[in-house]
């Protein structure tokens, strides 16, 4: 090298390549060989650095020598700290950050040795502390340059990226408060006070970890007993009471709306709104710390300031609304009895201008207080002001609309105990808005959450005023769609399907909300005969089944066994209609029958019939991967069905000729790519598979086996084929339970199914010992051993499967999912 200069920059930049390729997953390398590449690479850690060390002497190549020792330093072997903080690379590194052009490659160096001293790898940060002595000096000796105008912003951010990395690596040193952490706390808090958002919310993160360290309850053993830790803990929340209460001073205001908001692109105004969730994120961060009641204190005195701009010049709404977010975000942490700031606060929004953002600002707020306005001295007579301010919200603008029904249904929520006095006004709302009287300015969803508030508010009258709200709530639903009905059979097939579903949900969010069982049947059952006539006229189309059936589904699960002879009537009805439309919504409803009826022995003749024959349409359907594909939903629901049959009802199910059918129906749909139709079958052959865990299933564990012995084989080469490329491997941890279940349930059969299955993979893909330790773990883990051990052998078999196209081809090719009958060749 020294005869030929020419030839070290390229060797410089294979040291540099050579480490990152260690955690290059584009390279098809097997996870054994990556761990020995791993371990050759940090074998020869000293020769490699020393080679970089005798290099420094060209001073052109410095650049260079620290990016490749910065490499090195990610593959975070144990070097001791006292070696580093006296190695001429890690001097060179620290001495470059001083010099007036910022070197890039010192601050990757400096930014990895951070990392490194923090790494259990290395040995963790007691171990490392020389290294950590001789990095922090040089690191805060940078603070002042954060504020000099001469620097770039690419070199200011650098310079932040070095404080936010010890921040996050010295997190747990710094949470003891010493004189030392301080100054790191507040070079940070002067990171997040630079005007450039993703430079200061560089570090969000540190103050996030700060608060949990702060607020966690199990203290560090070593301070003793319960009062120490206590004692302990206050002096800590005290010291950083004050870098918590400027912080919040310092984020809030970068929530603002910028002056020209409505010239925004669809892209910018993503990246505002991100920006206001994750300065709503600190400041909840800000509130653990000081309690949500200081934090308020702080956020209403830039309220004060903003509305007092806000009364001098109407356009001037955006630092109101900014404080109004930020009032917002804490408000989990406010005391519900809060009775200094929240009563000013609530006197405040009825003098603001009703600006659209200012004014759904203003209803989210009221929303978010709602236990306040319940639980607080004042807070309820402070409701007819707000509710003032809700229906202003209502009639402004889509966005105001919405969030001031949402506003209402969380009041309705909280307040639903001193509203039952108020329910003939509270009606008068639900016309207003939702029946066309006012000119409410929401979508038929938003009008979903004045339903939900009703009939929450219902749910806490006595029985006989409940009936009859409930009757007057149900009538004022029922007229429109009453009407459509009495035009006649070609009117209603003809109507679109939005002009019905937005009358058929507002029945399934009362049948959902208003608990009580008895009054909920008799409405179900007076509504029967119109239900029944979007059935017969409407089973064609989706979109209304779907709606219908979930009203349906919430009616059930609400009246239960009230349900009496309307339940049979609505059973009857599906079953018929399944044959002809197929509709996934019809199995979906059924699930939730056997879940309320499944173990009522009155039922049971009925209910048999059902699943039978809904099982048995069902395996006519989907008799190839194709059918699966093209269906997905159904392969879904119906074994949706088929799990809550094994949960609630196996004596009908498990006996029954159709369960033989319906497991040879889920081996072919196993590998159907749809992801929630694949988790359903999954989990229904798991549910079989542990059968013996439930007590009503224990007895049906020979009829089981009779079922699933002779397919065993198949089942497991087909979950294995499911491991290796035939899912995602997104699917993993689905499919290797499914596989732990039938081996925990067969034992030495089932790891003798795994070794066939395993063996069809040619050696050409998955090594002998790779095979050896799959089938290990999956032993082990039968066996009992923890699960998450069985993934690491599953994760590794799966990518040396999945390494390259080719090899994910043979390994399908070998174990030949989607072939049922496959005869071993000898």
């Amino acid at each position: 090298m020294n005869a030929h200069p020419e030839y070290i920059p390229g060797f410089l930049e294979l040291l540099t390549v050579l480490p990152e390729e260690a955690f290059n997953y584009k390279i098809a390398a097997r996870p054994e060989r990556r761990r020995q590449f791993e371990k050759e690479l940090t074998s020869q850690m000293e020769i490699a650095l020393n080679i970089l060390t005798a290099c420094l002497s060209i001073s052109e190549l410095k650049e260079q020598v620290l990016e490749a020792f910065a490499s090195w330093l990610r593959l975070k072997h144990g070097i001791p700290g006292s070696v580093l903080a006296t190695h001429p690379l890690v001097l060179t590194a620290l001495s470059s950050l001083n010099c007036d052009i910022l070197s890039e490659a010192s601050v990757n160096v400096v930014s990895e040795l951070i990392h490194y001293t923090a790494s259990g790898s290395s040995g963790g940060v007691s171990v490392q502390m020389p290294l950590i002595q001789v990095i922090v000096p040089q690191v805060m000796s940078l603070q002042a340059q954060l504020r000099d105008s001469s620097k770039d912003d690419e070199d200011v951010k650098a310079i932040a990226r070095l404080f936010a990395d010890m921040g996050d690596s010295y997190v747990e040193l710094i949470a003891t408060g010493s004189n030392e952490a301080m100054m790191i706390v507040n070079a940070l808090l002067e990171v997040a006070s630079l005007p450039e958002f993703d430079i200061a919310s560089m570090t969000f993160n540190f103050w996030h970890n700060l608060q949990v360290i702060l607020t966690k309850r199990n203290f560090d053993i070593s301070f003793g007993d319960e009062a120490s830790i206590e004692t302990e803990r206050n002096r800590r929340l005290q010291v950083f009471r004050q870098s918590y209460e400027s912080l919040v001073s310092l984020v809030s205001s970068r929530v603002q709306y910028p002056d020209d908001y409505q010239n925004l692109s669809y892209e910018d105004l993503k990246e505002f709104k991100q920006t206001r969730y994750a300065v709503a994120d600190v400041l909840t961060d800000a509130a653990s710390v000081l309690g949500g009641d200081t934090t308020l204190q702080i956020l209403y005195m830039k309220l004060v300031e903003a509305v007092s701009s806000c009364r001098n010049e109407q356009s001037e709404w955006r630092p109101a609304e900014a404080a109004l977010f930020c009032i917002r975000a804490i408000s989990n942490y406010v005391s519900v009895v809060e009775a200094n700031v929240m009563p000013q606060v609530m006197d405040l929004l009825s003098k603001l201008p009703h600006q659209p953002q200012l004014l759904q600002t203003v209803c989210l707020i009221v929303g978010a207080y709602s236990k306040w306005l319940d639980a607080a001295p004042s807070g309820f007579s402070k409701l007819p002001l707000v509710i003032d301010i809700l229906m202003s919200g209502m009639r402004t603008s889509e966005d105001s609309a919405a969030a001031a029904a949402l506003a209402f249904r969380h009041i309705c929520d909280d307040c639903r105990k001193k509203l039952c006095a108020y329910c003939k006004q509270l009606f008068h709302i639900y016309y207003t808005a939702v029946n066309g009287e006012g000119s409410f300015k929401g979508s038929a969803e938003d009008s979903l959450h004045l339903v939900e508030a009703l009939s929450m508010v219902i749910t806490e009258l006595p029985p006989e005023p409940a009936k009859d709200a409930l009757e007057e709530l149900c009538s004022s639903v029922v007229t429109p769609l009453q009407e459509v009905i009495n035009q006649g059979p070609e009117v209603l097939e003809k109507k679109h399907a939005r002009e019905l579903t937005v009358y058929i949900d507002r029945f399934a969010y009362i049948f959902r909300y208003v608990n009580h069982p008895g009054a909920v049947a008799d409405a179900v059952h007076r509504l029967w005969p119109i239900f029944k006539a979007i059935f017969d006229l409407r089973a064609w189309d989706m979109r209304t089944m779907e709606s219908l059936c979930r009203a349906c589904k919430y009616a059930v699960r609400t009246s239960g066994r009230f349900m009496g002879i309307t339940i049979g009537a609505m059973l009857e009805e599906i079953q018929g209609l399944y044959q002809q439309h197929h509709q996934p919504c019809f199995l979906y409803l059924s699930s939730e029958v056997i879940k309320i009826f499944g173990s009522d022995p009155s039922c049971a003749s009925y209910l048999k019939n059902m699943i039978e024959a809904l099982f048995k349409h069902t395996t006519c359907l989907l008799t190839t991967i194709k059918e699966f594909t093209r269906r997905p939903d159904i392969g879904d629901d119906c074994f949706l069905l088929a799990s809550r049959c094994i949960r609630y009802c196996p004596q009908l199910f498990i006996p029954s000729s159709i369960f033989p059918a319906l497991v040879d129906c889920a081996m072919i749909g196993i590998t159907v790519q749809h992801r929630e139709a694949s988790n359903s079958i999954l989990t229904f052959l798991s549910d079989i598979f542990d059968l013996a865990k439930s007590s009503k299933g224990e007895q049906f564990l020979s009829i089981r086996d009779s079922v699933i012995i002779p397919r065993g084989a198949t089942i497991t080469r087909i979950l294995v084929a499911s491991l290796t490329g035939a899912l995602p491997s997104s699917r993993l941890e689905t499919v290797a339970y499914a596989l732990l279940a039938l081996t925990r349930a067969y034992g030495m059969q089932a790891l003798e199914w795994a070794k066939e299955s395993v063996s069809l993979i040619p050696l050409a893909a998955v090594k002998e010992v790779e095979r050896i330790r799959f089938l290990q773990a999956l032993s082990d883990a039968a066996s009992g051993a923890d699960v998450n051990v069985l993934m690491i052998p599953v994760e590794e078999l799966s990518d040396v499967c999945r390494r390259n196209r080719t090899v994910q081809e043979i390994v399908q090719g070998a174990l030949k999912p989607l072939e049922l009958n496959l005869v071993p060749v000898p």
